[in-house]
């Protein structure tokens, strides 16, 4: 009998760490699933991306039930990935284990060592500090390089300003960014006025840039606050779309002004 009819055959109420990586390896064999074999990490690299959002949602809606399938999901990937490692001899997922349990023993010396920590604050400068040596980065200009370039704009942002904030390089107040932010318009004006192209998206970025300065000496996340915007703006669209229908309407159908009063009434109503 096959090892993959042995694990039908043999079916478990609760399975453990290695059955899974057993199954991936078989999924991934010449006897096992012709797409799984033809992965890359390149060709799943998106997967990885949308699983991780899937968790997001269900953590953000509350399902715990939800938030275990998409747990699941993601561990997939990861083993996933270590498996077509472990197949080229390069590392399997046990050397991944490893190298986070020595990493989190390291990061931790006020736990696993002598030294100490009164606050989170303390714990999170020694993490830095252990890092940085870690990873050999002699400047903090070294530091602002390591942040992949994959990150989510705003979320890159938040965390190059926050690191270039520890050098000591930060205005001293949200009232200084706020006038950051004026500056940038400005320049963005002149930018649209000379209708140079190349310019306004130099702007736009300068823009954005400062806003989440802003966000960042009030604690708030500019991804999260952007998605809840997002969020707000389709709830309101929705009505919107319904008012103009109880009038016999399409919004196609109506003049700005026209929708515009309709917004107005959907904003109130929801202020």
């Amino acid at each position: 009998m096959s090892i993959s009819k042995y694990l039908v055959n043999n079916a478990k109420e609760k399975y453990s760490f290695e059955d899974l990586v057993e199954i991936i390896k078989i999924l991934r064999s010449p006897e096992g699933c012709p797409w799984d074999r033809e992965q890359t990490h390149e060709s799943i690299r998106k997967n990885f991306i949308e699983e991780t959002y899937e968790v997001i949602e269900a953590i953000d809606n509350g399902d715990k039930q939800l938030l275990k399938e998409e747990l699941g999901d993601v561990l997939l990937q990861v083993l996933f990935h270590s498996s077509m490692e472990s197949e080229q001899g390069v590392f399997d997922i046990y050397d991944v284990i490893t190298g986070i349990c020595k990493k989190l023993i390291l990061r931790h010396p006020h736990v696993f060592g002598d030294v100490e920590a009164k606050d989170s604050k303390q714990v999170l400068t020694n993490w830095d500090n252990i890092k940085k040596t870690e990873k050999n980065q002699k400047s903090d200009s070294e530091v602002l390089k390591s942040i992949p370039r994959n990150l989510p704009a705003l979320m890159r942002a938040v965390k190059i300003q926050a690191k270039a904030a520890k050098t000591g390089f930060d205005w001293d107040n949200y009232k200084d960014a706020f006038k950051k932010i004026d500056e940038e318009k400005n320049e963005l004006i002149k930018a649209i006025n000379n209708n140079d192209k190349n310019n306004i998206e130099e702007e736009i970025g300068d823009l954005l840039f400062s806003v989440v300065n802003v966000c960042r000496f009030f604690d708030i996340e500019p991804e999260e606050a952007l998605t809840k915007t997002n969020d707000k703006f389709v709830k309101r669209f929705t009505q919107l779309e319904k008012l103009a229908e109880e009038k016999g309407k399409k919004l196609n159908e109506m003049t700005l002004d026209e929708m515009d009063e309709l917004w107005d009434f959907v904003k109130d109503c929801n202020s």
